[in-house]
């Protein structure tokens, strides 16, 4: 049995009837880049529908299914709420920009070319720098397992933990990169949140769900004593709800408001 099958048997009731949503296979690169593209454009929605979007500020990329040494990007200063897949950016894993006709954001380019280059299983990368991630990096700790949300992210996220103010330099990029190791994500002290995924949804699902986490453990901390899940059983809880599968079906729902709304980030 398959991890994929295992997880559906697991986690749902009349699979043996009914379909269940997995993600879409390829047989063309060329396929795989414009869903991507799409993809990208429909989680800036879904960041400007959480309000993940302070000025210049927050940047999501996906690795070109085509020349997997180069990324597509937002570009610089077009509100998340607007941006269409034509409006993207790609550039390569050294500055160059390949297609587009707008700038991009310094700082976007030396954190996730650095991740794109030392993670070859990572394809998406989310960061922005939203009210609950700000705050929670303030404490310049990780995440406890206080929640089955949480338990996602038990064992499984890194801390970056010094700033040295706005990203610039590919040797902070490379840093960060460490702090994350292999994991999907890391808390960056005193700046934000950063999270991965072998896809678009699954970076920007996990990203949601992640500074919801913040909310819940800064609001836990805030009312008293914190009871965190137990090791054996955060391990456990983690394996079913941070597998691939489920990491990319978090992201459907808020696809299916994003596309009801509008649905020009198609374009």
């Amino acid at each position: 049995m398959s991890a994929h099958q295992a997880t559906i048997d697991n986690m749902t009731i009349g699979a043996e009837k009914f379909s269940v949503p997995q993600p879409p296979v390829f047989s063309e690169p060329l396929q795989q880049r414009e869903y991507d593209k799409v993809r990208l454009a429909a989680a800036f929605r879904v960041f400007a529908l959480h309000g993940f979007d302070e000025g210049l500020a927050g940047h999501i990329t996906v690795r070109d299914a085509v020349e997997k040494d180069t990324f597509w990007v937002n570009p610089l200063a077009v509100h998340f709420r607007h941006i269409r897949a034509s409006d993207l950016v790609r550039v390569s894993h050294e500055g160059k920009i390949i297609e587009g006709k707008h700038a991009i954001n310094n700082a976007a380019f030396a954190i996730h070319s650095r991740i794109h280059m030392a993670r070859p299983d990572v394809n998406a990368v989310a960061h922005a720098h939203t009210r609950n991630g700000r705050a929670f990096s303030a404490l310049g700790e990780k995440l406890q397992p206080i929640s089955q949300d949480a338990c996602m992210f038990y064992q499984n996220h890194g801390l970056f933990d010094h700033f040295t103010g706005v990203v610039a330099e590919l040797d902070e990029g490379d840093l960060i990169a460490e702090a994350l190791s292999d994991g999907i994500a890391v808390v960056l002290q005193n700046h934000g949140l950063l999270t991965v995924g072998n896809t678009v949804d699954a970076a920007t699902a996990n990203f949601v769900i992640m500074d919801s986490c913040c909310e819940s453990q800064l609001l836990a901390q805030a009312a008293g004593k914190i009871k965190p899940i137990p090791h054996d059983i955060a391990l456990k809880t983690r394996a079913m709800n941070a597998n691939d599968l489920v990491t990319w079906g978090n992201f459907q729902p808020l696809y299916q408001i994003v596309q009801a709304q509008d649905d020009s980030f198609k374009n």
